[in-house]
């Protein structure tokens, strides 16, 4: 799912959601926290790499964010979400709300209620 400004979030042309704009929204949330994140290395090799991305988040008051993750990834103007539950989803239309944007499904369906 996305928190986007465009219709359909796919579009190139439309307003984008800055990666400021995210920045300010996450900085101002307490639910919300920047996060960085290590994953070892692919193929078994020692070396661990990490995603290190400022506009990564975390619903840090999420009940299940330690197994589930509850990650919001803000990526070429949009916030993307993997298989938001309702709880996350609920965020996701207070986060939309707050920045003109709308919450939308793969498909262009909307989830604004």
């Amino acid at each position: 799912m996305y928190i986007t400004r465009r219709t359909p979030w796919w579009e190139e042309a439309g307003a984008l959601i800055a990666a400021q704009e995210w920045e300010a929204v996450v900085a101002a949330d307490p639910e919300l926290e920047t996060v960085q994140v290590a994953r070892a290395s692919p193929r078994g090799q020692d070396a661990v790499w990490e995603y290190r991305y400022k506009c990564l988040a975390q619903m840090a008051t999420h009940p299940e964010r330690d197994t589930h993750g509850a990650w919001l990834d803000w990526r070429e103007g949009r916030v993307v979400v993997k298989n938001p539950d309702e709880i996350l989803l609920k965020k996701m239309r207070e986060i939309a709300g707050l920045l003109g944007a709308r919450v939308q499904g793969d498909d262009c369906d909307y989830f604004d209620e």
